[in-house]
C-alpha cells in the first residue's frame, strides 16, 4: 500500500512540473511575439511622426513603410 502512494505521490510532481515548464515555454512564446509585434509598431509610429515633421520626404515614408510591413 504505501509503496503505491509514494509510486502515485512521484507521478503527480512530475506531472505538475512538466506543467510549470510547458507554462513556462508557452509564455516564453508569446512574449517574443509581443515584443517584436511592439517593435514594430515602434517603428512605424516614428516614422509616421518624422513624415509629419516634414524630415522626410513622402516617397521615403513610403518606402520605408514598406520595408517595416514587409
Amino acid at each position: 500500500m504505501m509503496g503505491f502512494g509514494m509510486m502515485g505521490g512521484g507521478f503527480i510532481s512530475l506531472l505538475i512540473i512538466g506543467l510549470i515548464i510547458y507554462l513556462f515555454v508557452r509564455d516564453s512564446n508569446i512574449n517574443t511575439r509581443d515584443r517584436y509585434h511592439h517593435r514594430s509598431n515602434n517603428a512605424l509610429d516614428i516614422l509616421k511622426e518624422r513624415y509629419a515633421k516634414g524630415e522626410i520626404s513622402e516617397e521615403e515614408y513610403e518606402r520605408k513603410k514598406n520595408i517595416l510591413r514587409d
